[in-house]
């Protein structure tokens, strides 16, 4: 993977941290038993999500490569 640069790009970055930091907030309200908490962490987790998805929008994601196909004639 990591001669591909797959998730090196700063969308997939923030939107990782982003998530990161709702599950941390969704898991510590889950342990003191706070549904709205908890919730809440969750709609974090999804702002992550839609954060990395703007940003890759806007070219701060990995660039679209073509993909070639090659296929071979067996004789």
């Amino acid at each position: 993977m990591a001669g591909s640069s797959h998730g090196h790009t700063p969308a997939a970055w923030t939107g990782v941290i982003i998530a990161f930091i709702g599950f941390c907030i969704a898991g510590a309200f889950m342990v003191m038993n706070q549904p709205l908490g908890f919730w809440g962490g969750m709609v974090v987790v999804a702002l992550g999500g839609v954060v990395g998805m703007a940003m890759r929008a806007a070219g701060m994601g990995q660039p679209k490569t073509a993909h070639h196909v090659v296929v071979r004639a067996e004789s």
